[in-house]
């Protein structure tokens, strides 16, 4: 058959790449080709055949459709989520995987797990599912011999690094750990340890790595009434290494003790889950790795891939806090995340911590750094913002002392009386300060942990040495292992506790006071609660809405280091006003952006949606300019209206 005239092959081809194409023809034999697509290099095959499953005839087709456009921006577009993922996806439809003169699709299953979790990027910026990635059109089954075009993210990452010859499997190396190492170390261990140990991811990194967590637990997966949750974070500036490595190194060692029957350990794990976060900015340690140990730079590594400081991105609740603390009867704990936050550059690493902490009832935590050698604690942004340096306490200042000398106390070298030593301007104040009192900055991790959600966070700084050589890891664990232990197991102080109803249905969202603390935590989906509290005497108060306030006095001995158990059985308000939360009542907070919120009830934000909504005047989305200047032939397909 003699080839279509130029002028009918060009109008064939700028149809398929402006609207939806046509189902792909499933021939019975195809010729494989090199697969040449930049976008797509990083697929998990190597040959590809023509036409594609849009029709698209050639290499240079495919690279001016506006699908391939689309594919190379996506990342920008939905500001790093759900990449590579989606991208990998679309390389399956736009360069199909070709095997023995054989076309495989990619797997149906694998599109609609996809889809649901990352439709709400699209809707964000309100954009259109895109049609070449319908899950129905141009993906099969695995009846059909499917396969999983997203097989390369996991795969190379599972084979086991097999430990020298004659070492014991509780061997612990002591070097530092590519991403590839980390994460094999980290499997390796959960799977030792499965019946106590497991690993989830909490997202993914704005260069699309796993932000893999490694979870200690009698049931791995599971809330277990009354087991306080406690997360250990590292590396959250990517050239502050030790605590990556401290993480990756406890990890294995709470593994081996349980294993060898250490019955400190095996209590603290039957007893608490542990999540530790080795790396929450796996992309700027690449960049502080390469440069390598001793030589890297102050700042070299800090910042996510987007150039930002993942420990100055989250939304600055400390301002209005002290807002807040100046209204008789305002609350000022729970404070919801202001809507024009998520109109700014909030990177995907930000957003995972901030799901993974509305997911998990957390109780306590800690972020591993390093550039100094002491433990500080909230707030973190002074009372007056033109103070760089000024003391601002939480009301829970007398806990926060604690938790942080349950780190110092034990650190060797944060108790080393010599003022020569790394840290010695801290050694007069037992090596921890209140954050602030230290150098004051917006948008820290540790007070947004406080402000909006029961957990207590603290900053350690591990020591002055930023990327240490690999020779000093050794000594640094030895300094750290007692800290951590210890610092986790304070967790287990205070009360502890369920609030129910008079028929034993747990009563969630119920609020817990104590007098004299300006500061209430509230119950978990299953009713139980744990309020950190310092030794002394306390009135502690639950109450919720429809329900009588019930109050009880806790005497807390300066020795108890088993949380004391204080159950709340709450009966249901009679006909009449509610008023038992009189005085207690927030107010809706003044809005930056002239927008009223109420924070009456915590609710779940949605960042991707609120993050850029359609015009209200029916205009077209911001992104459509991009797209309509690269060629004639709009897209639309992206258009939702």
């Amino acid at each position: 058959m003699p080839p279509p005239p130029p002028l009918l092959l060009l109008t064939v081809l700028v149809f398929a790449a402006a609207r939806p194409g046509c189902e792909f023809e499933r021939n019975p034999a195809v010729t494989c080709v090199d697969l040449q697509l930049r976008t797509c290099s990083d697929a998990a095959y190597n040959h590809t055949t023509f036409p594609t499953l849009l029709q698209h005839r050639s290499w240079e087709v495919v690279e001016a459709s506006s699908e391939y456009i689309l594919l190379s921006v996506l990342h920008q577009l939905l500001e790093g989520q759900c990449n590579p993922d989606l991208r990998l996806l679309g390389c399956a439809v736009l360069a199909p995987r070709c095997e023995g003169g054989r076309v495989r699709r990619p797997c149906r299953h694998i599109c609609e797990g996809l889809r649901e979790a990352c439709q709400p990027a699209f809707d964000a910026i309100d954009m259109a599912w895109p049609y070449f990635l319908d899950c129905h059109r141009y993906f099969t089954s695995e009846d059909e011999g499917c396969y999983d075009p997203l097989e390369k993210l996991r795969g190379g990452l599972e084979a086991d690094e097999a430990l020298p010859s004659g070492l014991p499997p509780t061997f612990i190396r002591f070097s530092h750990h590519s991403y590839a190492q980390m994460v094999r170390v980290l499997r390796r261990t959960a799977s030792r340890c499965a019946h106590v140990a497991r690993t989830y991811s909490i997202g993914r990194s704005f260069d699309g790595r796993e932000l893999l967590v490694i979870e200690f637990s009698s049931r791995p997966g599971q809330h277990e009434l009354m087991e306080p949750e406690v997360k250990l974070i590292g590396n959250i500036h990517g050239n502050e290494v030790a605590g990556r490595e401290m993480l990756i190194y406890l990890a294995q060692y709470l593994c081996s003790e349980y294993l060898l029957g250490n019955p400190r350990i095996q209590r603290l794990l039957n007893t608490t889950r542990i999540h530790l976060l080795p790396s929450m900015n796996p992309d700027g340690y690449e960049v502080a790795a390469a440069e390598g140990a001793g030589y890297n730079g102050w700042t070299s590594g800090r910042q996510n891939a987007q150039n930002l400081d993942l420990n100055r991105n989250f939304p600055d609740l400390t301002s209005e806090y002290y807002q807040l603390a100046e209204t008789r009867g305002a609350r000022s704990d729970h404070i919801p995340i202001p809507q024009h936050y998520w109109w700014g550059k909030v990177a995907p690493e930000t957003k995972a911590i901030m799901k993974w902490m509305q997911t998990i009832p957390f109780v306590l935590s800690a972020s591993l750094h390093g550039g100094d050698l002491v433990v500080s604690y909230p707030f973190d942004f002074s009372k007056h913002p033109q103070e760089e340096k000024m003391f601002s306490p939480t009301p829970d200042e007398k806990m926060f002392k604690l938790l942080s000398r349950a780190y110092a106390d034990v650190h060797p070298m944060m108790m080393d009386r010599s003022e020569n030593r790394c840290g010695g301007n801290f050694l007069k104040r037992g090596s921890i300060i209140n954050g602030a009192d230290w150098y004051s900055f917006t948008g820290g991790m540790s007070d947004f942990n406080y402000l909006h959600t029961n957990c207590f966070e603290i900053t350690v700084e591990l020591g002055c040495v930023k990327f240490p050589p690999e020779e000093a890891l050794y000594a640094l664990w030895q300094h750290n292992k007692e800290s951590l232990l210890n610092f986790v197991e304070t967790v287990h102080r205070g009360i502890k506790g369920v609030v129910m109803d008079k028929f034993g249905k747990p009563v969630k969202n119920a609020r817990i006071l104590v007098k004299g603390i300006r500061h209430d935590i509230t119950t978990a989906p299953d009713g139980d609660y744990w309020r950190l509290l310092p030794p002394g005497t306390h009135i502690v108060i639950a109450q919720a809405p429809g329900y009588t306030r019930v109050i009880k006095k806790v005497i807390l001995p300066a020795r108890m280091k088993r949380a004391g158990r204080v159950d709340f059985i709450l009966q249901p308000l009679g006909v009449g006003p509610r008023n038992s939360l009189h005085g207690l009542r927030r107010t809706g907070p003044h809005d930056p952006l002239g927008g009223a919120s109420s924070l009456g009830e915590a609710t779940e934000p949605d960042p991707l949606r609120a993050r850029r909504q359609p015009s209200a005047d029916g205009s077209k989305p911001w992104w459509w300019s991009y797209f309509t200047s690269l060629s004639t032939h709009r897209p639309r397909w992206l258009l939702k209206y």
